[in-house]
């Protein structure tokens, strides 16, 4: 088996990848299915990850070699100094061919010890830009040379979306020889319909409203994902307190990051419904709900908006970077301006009193879903990528930077 970018492989015939990312948590979700596909391709696959959470999940699931290497995720200067020591051991002993990593820490350490340590491919995936959510000049002048590093000490850049390769262009993350890649409509994995398909199957709809609290004619709009400001839930709380007059109801799962919003959640009283517990099996949910709202202010490309695409639910979401990318306005769902309240409460309504337009759009988001988001047309993408600098799935774009 040829190596990648014509090097020979240093693991007797099978080339190696490393991937990292900073905590199990997003390894579960984000490199779900990736890291055993890689495998069957014939490739030894290693993943450097903290400890902790679902790891030993991943580990059964994907069947890896997994290197336990704590990452912090906020700064920490000699806790990174550790883990970047740490990095550089590791990659001088596995020697791989490709390095793959994402999330803004991993990101940082892995490009420089994957610099410092020669690997020769060493692939950065940008799945936002963290910088966005910076609430000072200076954290964000800090992040924003974080992301350029990253991207300079990498061979190629994966963005998620056109629109995040497009606003970290105006930001000037690239320079003159970086060549960032989109594969084909984007996301960082695409979604398999071989996974939640049976469980969509399997949920009884009319139970699981019936134990949320919704009476038959109720719109249920549901938000998923972690209750915090960047995400834009405040907007939602504040667009959805008005209503009172509709047969609608809200559901939030998720943690809460920011304290502020209870308030805001406990003024809806009963018309809204809160699940704090996080789980990574959400079929159930996405079947009790009619539209997914993600009222965010910051995305790469948002997973859920795809999940919630194959139980034919629509989304209402925002302009925001990647977040924009992630549905057809009009045809698989609704796009208002980022901070809006006023166009996120009147396409609510919209959507109160246009059921069968409701349903019309969840049957074009699953047909999307599947026509353009197949996981192995990402992965294959990237095994291009890693081989050859060019992917090759319809609506990539190719041209790496070797370094």
């Amino acid at each position: 088996m040829p190596g990648p970018r014509g090097r020979r492989p240093a693991t007797g015939g099978r080339p190696r990848v490393v991937y990292g990312i900073t905590v199990p948590q997003s390894a579960a979700t984000l490199l779900r299915g990736q890291l055993g596909w890689f495998r069957t391709q014939g490739w030894d696959v290693h993943l450097v990850t903290s400890p902790g959470g679902p790891l030993d999940a991943v580990v059964d699931r994907e069947r890896v070699t997994v290197h336990r290497l704590p990452m912090a995720r906020e700064t920490r200067p000699l806790a990174d100094l550790v883990a970047l020591v740490r990095w550089v051991v590791l990659l001088r002993r596995l020697r791989p061919d490709v390095l793959n990593v994402g999330t803004p820490k991993a990101g940082l350490l892995g490009t420089l010890a994957g610099w410092l340590a020669r690997v020769p491919v060493r692939v950065y995936v940008m799945r936002g830009l963290r910088l966005q959510g910076a609430r000072s000049r200076g954290q964000r002048a800090v992040l924003w040379a974080a992301e350029r590093l990253s991207v300079g000490l990498a061979t190629d850049v994966v963005c998620v979306s056109h629109s995040l390769r497009e606003e970290a262009t105006a930001l000037r993350l690239f320079g003159r020889r970086d060549r960032p890649v989109v594969l084909a409509a984007g996301s960082s994995n695409g979604v398999d319909p071989g996974r939640w398909d049976p469980g969509f199957s399997a949920a009884d709809r009319d139970a699981v409203r019936a134990g949320w609290g919704a009476a038959p004619g109720d719109l249920v709009v549901g938000f998923v994902g972690r209750v915090a400001f960047d995400k834009g839930v405040q907007d939602l709380l504040a667009a959805f307190g008005p209503l009172t007059d509709l047969p609608v109801r809200l559901l939030l799962l998720g943690p809460v990051e920011d304290e502020e919003l209870r308030g805001a959640i406990t003024a809806l009283g009963e018309r809204v419904t809160r699940i704090e517990d996080w789980t990574f099996d959400l079929d159930h949910v996405y079947v009790g709900i009619d539209v997914l709202c993600l009222p965010t202010r910051r995305e790469g490309f948002p997973n859920v908006v795809l999940e919630a695409a194959l139980a034919e639910v629509p989304s209402i979401t925002t302009t925001a970077t990647g977040a924009r990318d992630s549905v057809v306005p009009g045809v698989t769902g609704w796009l208002v301006e980022t901070g809006d309240v006023d166009g996120l409460a009147t396409a609510i309504r919209a959507c109160v009193a246009d059921r069968e337009g409701v349903r019309v759009a969840g049957r074009a988001a699953r047909a999307r879903a599947l026509s353009d988001f197949r996981p192995t047309t990402i992965w294959s993408g990237l095994e291009q990528l890693y081989r050859s600098g060019s992917p090759t799935p319809p609506g990539s774009r190719s041209a790496s930077r070797n370094g």
